[in-house]
């Protein structure tokens, strides 16, 4: 059965917004909402979703505020700017920043499910929908949260182990910032947060792999950067 797509929706027009909402519901996506720019940053940076409809003009933080931070923390989410045919500026930054597309408005419920669509189908899976991976001497199980190693012994793996190791599976052979784990793995804001708490889940991550700390070849350290898988994720 699909995985349902989330889709999160900043609109400041109580009207054009519920109708998008509304849309989306009937077709079967599960939708998140926000009414101006500062909340729709938080729910940008914490929430899960798949897309993000974004409004370029907003109360707060305006549309092109919010996408540059979201490309620093999520720089894959896929964006569709909904955009006043007035905004061809506006409109034409936000591409360069990294929008997947645009929509006119006025805009019909058919063109836009026909975007969002197509913008999703150019989009992997979820990371959620790995269900295990191969690493250097043994197999991790997801769904079972434990690594089993080739001589036959396992270890289990925190909830949040699981979700680290996922990601950084689902992303390997590319350095993933510590600002990006701290928005797609701990859900949380990476202003102001601490990175201390990825570095010992790392470490504790490695010890349970065997991966030698000193000198990892799993899960390695990228100075000034992050963190990088270097094993090919493994197939569901």
């Amino acid at each position: 059965m699909p995985t349902t797509r989330h889709i999160l929706t900043i609109e400041d027009d109580a009207a054009i917004r519920r109708g998008i909402v509304d849309a989306l519901d009937f077709a079967g996506y599960s939708t998140i909402e926000a009414a101006d720019g500062e909340e729709g940053l938080e729910q940008a940076i914490r929430s899960d979703y798949d897309l993000l409809l974004l409004d370029l003009i907003l109360p707060g933080k305006g549309g092109l505020q919010i996408l540059r931070e979201v490309r620093v923390v999520r720089p894959t989410v896929p964006v569709i700017i909904l955009s006043a045919r007035g905004e061809e500026n506006d409109r034409v930054q936000g591409l360069r920043l990294g929008a997947d597309d645009y929509v006119f408005k006025p805009f019909s419920v058919k063109e836009l499910l026909a975007r969002v669509e197509a913008v999703l189908r150019r989009t992997p899976e979820r990371p959620s929908d790995l269900d295990e991976a191969s690493f250097p001497g043994g197999v991790a199980d997801f769904a079972r949260r434990e690594l089993t190693f080739e001589d036959g012994s396992r270890a289990e793996l925190s909830e949040r182990e699981v979700e680290l190791l996922r990601y950084l599976v689902i992303n390997a052979g590319r350095a993933i910032d510590r600002n990006e784990l701290l928005s797609n793995v701990w859900r949380i804001s990476p202003r102001g947060a601490s990175t201390r708490t990825i570095d010992m889940h790392v470490a504790r991550l490695r010890e349970k792999l065997r991966d030698d700390s000193t000198e990892p070849s799993i899960v390695l350290t990228v100075r000034g950067k992050g963190y990088m898988f270097t094993n090919a994720p493994a197939s569901n």
